[in-house]
């Protein structure tokens, strides 16, 4: 059975995680490099101070990855390419966990990711706040959010008001003439993602979540002290770099551009006239961000483009590669730095920045990075699960375990708050009961 209800307005949600009791969720990173399908057991756990929100122990039980194809910046561009794709990394992480898998959680780079901050007041008339009139505002701030051409991923209420007092992290039972909320939208194009499940659902799997790629990295990559205070998780991919705002606990803003990893490839094989999958080695094994003394004097051999066997490799200075590799990843970063500071959440991320994702491990990077955005930067691994194989221990696979970190705070949504503001109004599941299913039947 699926752990997601289906609502009206076409995308996939899901329904919370019991507390009492185990589950296994699977999910699916799709991206230009590479597609990963994980399969994790969740069971629950003791309350604790390291990662308070985490109501579930994960342990990673199966695990599969392919080199990406028909992907593009985080488009489908091939759908039978992504297809098989999609079939093998999901038959590897069946073959590993011993159990088949029918619906994932998905993750969404692509269309034009956006976020929002609607406000919406009601009038209380001094009585006490009640259920209904929590249900009232977050009706009110998503109905300003609706467009016929964009799908909501996530909507969270990011602060309640009272009469104007802001930062009200909880207001029902209190008393007040007018109740304010912000909410807090993330929405992507309608048909990025219809061809994103079609996708998958030619692969006979259903989706059974969307969740924004940034949103989910920074769920890995980030810790609570970060996610408190207010940080930004910029995952760098091969096709897409993305950016998310965490701030009180919550995700408030989310970005992406369409640059990464394989721009600096092709940069190289152009510049250096040489084949993509030459030029991707070179980026590995002699690709820097920062320029160094001796690379004047360091040769190296780019493989010519041609079948002849008698074209001879070229020599070329490291410095060359470094000043294309360099030239790239400065105007990504630039775009990023650009991007923050045009969002207005420039003081809320401070002084904390966390790389994350394939491309953030290139040589020099976290140098340049402090330079350009000029912050504190460290890069960002996955955290909080167990059972990652060694390969998997590295940026690169921050969104996947983000993905199945994902359905423990997917009740942010819903919920208000933690103190299951919406609590009594669905089918009798008390605080279970979700926005979700009021959204449901709002819209």
């Amino acid at each position: 059975m699926s752990m997601f209800g289906s609502s009206q307005f076409g995308m996939p949600r899901m329904k919370p995680l019991s507390s009492k009791r185990s589950h296994v969720v699977s999910v699916l990173d799709i991206g230009s490099t590479k597609v990963v399908c994980m399969i994790a057991r969740l069971t629950p756990r003791q309350e604790s101070q390291i990662l308070p929100g985490r109501t579930h122990h994960i342990e990673i039980i199966g695990i599969g990855h392919q080199r990406s194809r028909g992907v593009k910046s985080g488009v489908i561009a091939d759908l039978d390419a992504a297809e098989s794709v999609i079939r093998l990394a999901v038959d590897a992480a069946e073959r590993m966990a011993g159990l088949t898998v029918d619906s994932l959680i998905v993750n969404v780079s692509a269309g034009r990711l956006a976020s929002d901050v609607y406000t919406a007041t009601i009038d209380l008339g001094g009585q006490e706040v009640e259920n209904s009139d929590l249900r009232k505002v977050l009706v009110a701030a998503s109905n300003q959010s609706q467009r016929h051409d964009r799908a909501i991923l996530h909507s969270l209420p990011t602060g309640f008001s009272l009469d104007g007092e802001r930062g009200i992290r909880d207001p029902l039972s209190m008393y007040g003439d007018e109740l304010g909320v912000d909410m807090h939208f993330v929405t992507a194009e309608r048909i990025t993602l219809k061809n994103l499940e079609l996708c998958v659902n030619r692969a006979h799997l259903s989706v059974e979540g969307m969740v924004a790629t940034p949103y989910a990295s920074g769920l890995a990559a980030l810790v609570d002290d970060e996610v408190e205070l207010g940080c930004a998780a910029i995952d760098m991919g091969g096709g897409t770099t993305t950016i998310s705002v965490f701030c009180e606990g919550k995700l408030v803003h989310t970005d992406a551009i369409g640059l990464g990893g394989h721009h600096v490839t092709t940069d190289l094989a152009r510049g250096l006239s040489t084949r993509i999958e030459d030029a991707e080695r070179m980026k590995v094994v002699h690709g820097s961000a920062l320029a160094n003394g001796g690379d004047e004097r360091d040769v190296i051999s780019v493989p010519p483009i041609g079948e002849d066997d008698r074209d001879q490799p070229t020599q070329v200075p490291r410095s060359l590669v470094t000043r294309i590799v360099g030239a790239r990843i400065e105007e990504t970063l630039e775009l990023i730095r650009d991007r923050i500071q045009k969002s207005g959440f420039s003081p809320i991320v401070g002084k904390r920045v966390v790389l994350t994702g394939g491309a953030s491990q290139l040589t020099g990077l976290p140098e340049t990075a402090r330079r350009i955005l000029a912050r504190n930067v460290r890069i960002g691994r996955p955290m909080g699960v167990s059972g990652l194989p060694a390969a998997a221990k590295g940026p690169a696979f921050s969104t996947a375990v983000g993905l199945i970190i994902y359905p423990q705070v997917a009740e942010m949504e819903t919920h208000a708050s933690q103190g299951g503001l919406i609590g009594s109004f669905g089918n009798g599941t008390g605080r279970l009961a979700r926005m979700g299913q009021w959204l449901k039947e709002s819209f």
